[in-house]
Protein backbone atom coordinates (compact mmCIF):
# COMPACT_ATOMS: atom_id res chain seq x y z
CA UNK A 1 0.00 0.00 0.00
CA UNK A 2 1.50 3.42 -1.52
CA UNK A 3 2.12 5.71 2.15
CA UNK A 4 -0.01 8.77 1.94
CA UNK A 5 1.22 12.29 2.46
CA UNK A 6 0.36 15.22 3.78
CA UNK A 7 0.90 19.12 3.85
CA UNK A 8 1.22 21.27 6.21
CA UNK A 9 1.25 25.40 5.55
CA UNK A 10 3.73 26.29 9.16
CA UNK A 11 4.37 29.92 9.85
CA UNK A 12 7.86 30.02 11.05
CA UNK A 13 7.42 33.90 13.06
CA UNK A 14 9.41 36.39 12.51
CA UNK A 15 12.80 34.33 12.71
CA UNK A 16 13.51 33.40 16.13
CA UNK A 17 13.30 29.71 16.67
CA UNK A 18 11.75 30.58 20.07
CA UNK A 19 9.39 32.13 18.81
CA UNK A 20 7.60 29.49 17.24
CA UNK A 21 4.67 27.71 18.14
CA UNK A 22 5.15 23.72 19.89
CA UNK A 23 2.98 22.25 16.63
CA UNK A 24 5.39 23.65 14.34
CA UNK A 25 8.39 22.84 16.35
CA UNK A 26 7.37 19.44 16.17
CA UNK A 27 6.06 19.00 12.40
CA UNK A 28 9.87 20.72 11.50
CA UNK A 29 11.19 17.54 13.38
CA UNK A 30 9.04 15.66 11.68
CA UNK A 31 8.99 16.66 7.93
CA UNK A 32 10.16 14.64 5.15
CA UNK A 33 10.57 17.74 2.94
CA UNK A 34 10.44 21.19 4.38
CA UNK A 35 10.03 23.82 1.38
CA UNK A 36 11.02 26.64 3.02
CA UNK A 37 10.87 30.79 2.26
CA UNK A 38 14.28 32.88 2.51
CA UNK A 39 13.15 34.82 5.72
CA UNK A 40 13.12 31.50 7.30
CA UNK A 41 16.48 31.23 9.64
CA UNK A 42 19.19 28.86 10.31
CA UNK A 43 18.28 27.96 13.48
CA UNK A 44 14.84 27.54 12.77
CA UNK A 45 15.85 25.11 9.80
CA UNK A 46 18.46 23.39 11.80
CA UNK A 47 14.90 21.91 13.50
CA UNK A 48 14.25 19.43 10.10
CA UNK A 49 15.87 15.93 10.83
CA UNK A 50 19.10 15.28 9.18
CA UNK A 51 17.68 13.38 6.18
CA UNK A 52 14.79 16.02 5.51
CA UNK A 53 14.79 17.14 1.55
CA UNK A 54 15.17 20.69 2.38
CA UNK A 55 13.96 23.33 -0.83
CA UNK A 56 14.36 27.19 -1.11
CA UNK A 57 11.95 29.05 -2.15
CA UNK A 58 13.28 32.37 -1.72
CA UNK A 59 11.45 35.57 -2.40
CA UNK A 60 13.13 38.84 -3.16
CA UNK A 61 12.26 42.03 -4.66
CA UNK A 62 12.05 41.36 -8.45
CA UNK A 63 13.89 38.10 -7.85
CA UNK A 64 11.95 34.84 -7.52
CA UNK A 65 13.64 31.09 -6.89
CA UNK A 66 10.51 29.52 -8.03
CA UNK A 67 6.78 31.53 -9.34
CA UNK A 68 4.50 30.66 -6.97
CA UNK A 69 2.73 28.02 -9.06
CA UNK A 70 5.85 26.15 -9.51
CA UNK A 71 5.77 26.11 -5.66
CA UNK A 72 2.37 24.59 -5.67
CA UNK A 73 3.22 22.21 -7.88
CA UNK A 74 6.26 21.21 -5.98
CA UNK A 75 3.96 20.89 -3.19
CA UNK A 76 1.59 18.87 -4.32
CA UNK A 77 3.72 16.89 -6.37
CA UNK A 78 6.04 15.60 -3.02
CA UNK A 79 2.39 15.32 -1.15
CA UNK A 80 1.58 12.62 -3.76
CA UNK A 81 5.09 11.05 -4.04
CA UNK A 82 3.78 10.10 -0.17
CA UNK A 83 6.21 12.15 1.45
CA UNK A 84 4.91 14.57 5.11
CA UNK A 85 5.92 18.07 3.13
CA UNK A 86 6.52 21.08 5.64
CA UNK A 87 5.52 25.06 3.27
CA UNK A 88 7.27 26.68 5.99
CA UNK A 89 6.99 30.49 5.37
CA UNK A 90 7.99 33.07 7.77
CA UNK A 91 5.43 35.25 9.95
CA UNK A 92 1.83 33.56 9.43
CA UNK A 93 1.06 31.91 6.07
CA UNK A 94 -2.58 33.64 6.24
CA UNK A 95 -0.85 37.52 6.75
CA UNK A 96 0.67 38.42 3.22
CA UNK A 97 2.36 34.60 2.86
CA UNK A 98 0.71 33.57 -0.51
CA UNK A 99 -1.00 30.64 2.30
CA UNK A 100 -4.40 31.24 0.45
CA UNK A 101 -2.98 30.01 -2.61
CA UNK A 102 -0.74 27.49 -1.61
CA UNK A 103 -4.28 26.28 0.38
CA UNK A 104 -6.31 26.80 -2.62
CA UNK A 105 -3.71 24.55 -4.67
CA UNK A 106 -3.92 21.56 -1.99
CA UNK A 107 -7.93 21.49 -2.48
CA UNK A 108 -7.76 21.80 -6.00
CA UNK A 109 -5.65 18.78 -5.77
CA UNK A 110 -7.22 16.91 -3.17
CA UNK A 111 -4.58 16.67 -0.86
CA UNK A 112 -4.50 17.31 2.95
CA UNK A 113 -3.32 20.75 4.20
CA UNK A 114 -3.35 22.19 7.42
CA UNK A 115 -2.50 25.31 8.53
CA UNK A 116 -0.61 26.42 11.58
CA UNK A 117 -0.36 29.91 12.59
CA UNK A 118 2.63 32.19 13.46
CA UNK A 119 3.94 35.01 14.90
CA UNK A 120 3.53 37.58 12.49
CA UNK A 121 6.26 39.83 11.87
CA UNK A 122 4.18 43.03 12.59
CA UNK A 123 3.80 41.32 16.19
CA UNK A 124 6.62 40.39 16.53
CA UNK A 125 8.80 43.74 15.48
CA UNK A 126 6.11 45.05 17.67
CA UNK A 127 7.06 43.20 20.40
CA UNK A 128 11.24 43.88 20.58
CA UNK A 129 9.93 47.44 19.59
CA UNK A 130 8.10 47.72 22.75
CA UNK A 131 5.22 49.51 20.76
CA UNK A 132 2.06 47.97 21.51
CA UNK A 133 0.06 48.06 18.37
CA UNK A 134 -3.17 48.62 20.04
CA UNK A 135 -3.59 50.34 23.37
CA UNK A 136 -6.40 51.32 25.56
CA UNK A 137 -5.80 54.64 25.37
CA UNK A 138 -3.95 55.99 22.08
CA UNK A 139 -5.32 53.07 19.22
CA UNK A 140 -8.50 50.75 19.16
CA UNK A 141 -7.89 49.75 15.49
CA UNK A 142 -4.95 48.17 13.80
CA UNK A 143 -4.60 47.49 9.85
CA UNK A 144 -2.19 45.93 7.68
CA UNK A 145 -1.49 46.94 4.16
CA UNK A 146 0.81 45.56 1.32
CA UNK A 147 3.23 48.36 0.39
CA UNK A 148 3.59 46.17 -2.97
CA UNK A 149 0.36 46.23 -4.24
CA UNK A 150 -0.82 46.86 -7.80
CA UNK A 151 -2.49 50.06 -8.22
CA UNK A 152 -1.57 51.56 -4.99
CA UNK A 153 -2.68 55.10 -5.94
CA UNK A 154 -6.15 53.68 -6.72
CA UNK A 155 -6.66 51.93 -3.42
CA UNK A 156 -8.72 53.64 -0.52
CA UNK A 157 -6.93 53.88 2.26
CA UNK A 158 -8.58 56.44 4.46
CA UNK A 159 -9.44 55.76 7.28
CA UNK A 160 -6.27 53.58 8.07
CA UNK A 161 -4.43 55.64 9.82
CA UNK A 162 -4.74 58.17 12.00
CA UNK A 163 -5.55 59.22 15.81
CA UNK A 164 -6.73 56.01 17.49
CA UNK A 165 -5.66 53.86 14.75
CA UNK A 166 -2.45 52.15 13.61
CA UNK A 167 -0.99 51.70 10.53
CA UNK A 168 1.61 48.44 9.62
CA UNK A 169 3.29 48.59 6.13
CA UNK A 170 4.35 45.06 4.84
CA UNK A 171 7.16 45.55 2.16
CA UNK A 172 7.04 48.94 2.47
CA UNK A 173 10.32 49.85 2.26
CA UNK A 174 11.03 51.36 -1.56
CA UNK A 175 7.63 52.64 -1.97
CA UNK A 176 7.70 54.49 1.56
CA UNK A 177 7.69 57.67 -0.34
CA UNK A 178 4.88 57.13 -2.26
CA UNK A 179 2.99 55.29 0.75
CA UNK A 180 3.50 58.61 2.22
CA UNK A 181 2.15 60.47 -0.36
CA UNK A 182 -0.84 58.52 -0.93
CA UNK A 183 -1.89 58.51 3.06
CA UNK A 184 -1.97 62.49 3.08
CA UNK A 185 -3.70 62.39 -0.26
CA UNK A 186 -6.20 60.12 1.63
CA UNK A 187 -6.04 62.91 4.46
CA UNK A 188 -3.48 61.59 6.78
CA UNK A 189 -2.09 64.72 8.47
CA UNK A 190 1.93 65.35 7.33
CA UNK A 191 2.01 65.89 11.53
CA UNK A 192 1.44 62.06 12.13
CA UNK A 193 4.26 60.11 13.60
Amino acid sequence: MAKTGRLWLVGAGPGAAELLTLKAARLIAQADVVVHDGLVGPDVLAMARADAVRVSVEKRRDRHTMAQGEINALLVREVRAGRNVVRLKGGDPFVFGRGGEELEAARAAGIPCEVVPGVSAALGCAAEAGLPLTHRALSSAVSFVAGTCQGLKEQDWRGLAGPGRTLVVYMGVTTAGLIADKLMADGVSPDMP
